[in-house]
């Protein structure tokens, strides 16, 4: 006779049925493993994508102090485990056509790079407000000496085009420039190229800016009716590259389209809920991180998501967007030098 259990059940359809609970168990197993394993691979590729230059280590101690904050009281009492303090951060948009995407985009396929734009990004202590401070590319510095990663460095030069700097000594002396110019500690440094920011825009879903004029400029490309237009990665390259077709032709009206469509991003990741969408985290952290260069304190996705996380609660309303003081350069109409003394009391308040 065949045995049953004490419910009455035939033991072997007990043995099939613990055969597919293991089995089921197995295949379970083998999806978390997986999962686990996705999740590294992308953690790896994303880290992997990120360029990065040891900046504090070339430049080494004769550098601006850096600021020491001191935490209010109230945020004292409310402790995160996310850095609070100030921080300074040079973010350059590169002009390179390396890569076809880049060619594609910018035109030509012109030798080296210049940083097409520069900001001084002051996060305040806290992180509940921030200060862009754009730097004309056609302002007239004195560019000190910069190590060369062959060794030695470079002369100084003065009255040097300030977006000169990228272009002889790369990041490194593009920071040293900033802050002989600024005497402000950089403490971080990230650069983003064309392809870079068109992707961003796009894995955004694009973003959404106003023109005070029609812009017509041959040399971005850029048609553009005075109005509000919901742009694509492309168009708002070029209206970041837009100069002629507005104003005075000069860098200047240049600089307000990129502090509009700096506005435009921010609230376009507070819209998008960034941060509470894996996915979507993912395709922007992708489309970012393949065009980027920091410095090696950035040179992780766990580095940049601490970063990113910290600033959650900026919004374009508690970020303020300026531009050096400048005037005509004496020596050339085309240039510009620094205001003193409002250049150097904007300088010193950030300090």
């Amino acid at each position: 006779m065949t045995g049953r259990d004490e419910n009455g059940d035939d033991g072997r359809r007990t043995g099939r049925r613990s055969r597919a609970l293991k089995t089921a168990g197995l295949v379970l197993a083998g999806a978390l493993v997986l999962g686990v394993g996705a999740a590294g691979w992308a953690y790896w590729q994303l880290n992997a994508n990120i360029k990065s230059v040891d900046i504090n280590n070339a430049l080494g101690d004769d550098r601006p102090a850096k600021a020491v904050t001191t935490p209010s009281p109230s945020a004292a009492a409310t402790a995160s485990p996310l850095p609070t303090e100030a921080l300074n951060i040079l973010v350059l948009g590169s002009d390179s056509r390396s890569g076809g995407e880049n060619q594609e985009l910018g035109g030509g396929s012109g030798a080296g790079a210049r940083s097409d734009t520069a900001m001084v990004v002051h996060i305040d202590a806290g992180r509940t407000g921030a200060t862009v401070v754009s730097i004309p590319r056609d302002t007239l510095v004195t560019r000190p000496p910069c190590p060369r990663a062959s060794g030695g460095s470079t002369a100084v030069a003065y009255n040097s085009m300030f977006n000169s700097a990228y272009s002889v000594g790369g990041p490194v002396c593009a920071v040293k420039t900033v802050e002989s110019l600024t005497n402000v500690r950089m403490d971080h440094y990230i650069e983003i190229d064309f392809s870079g920011f068109a992707n961003l825009v796009n894995a955004l879903g694009g973003v959404t800016v106003t023109a005070d004029e029609d812009i017509d400029d041959d040399d971005s490309h850029l048609r553009l009716k005075a109005g509000t237009h919901h742009l694509d990665g492309k168009t708002a390259l070029a209206l970041a590259r837009t100069r002629h077709g507005i104003g005075d032709g000069s860098d200047l009206g240049r600089i307000g389209l990129q502090q509009k469509l700096v506005k435009a991003l921010l609230d376009r990741i507070s819209a998008t809920g960034l941060l509470t969408d894996p996915a979507r985290l993912y395709r922007v952290a992708d489309a970012v991180t393949g065009s980027l260069t920091t410095d090696t304190g950035l040179d992780s996705l766990s580095e940049l998501m601490s970063l990113g996380q910290s600033l959650k609660v900026l919004s374009s309303d508690t970020v303020r967007t300026v531009t050096m003081p400048v005037v005509t350069a004496p020596s050339d109409r085309n240039r510009v030098v620094a205001d003193e003394p409002e250049a150097s009391e904007l300088w010193r308040s950030l300090r």
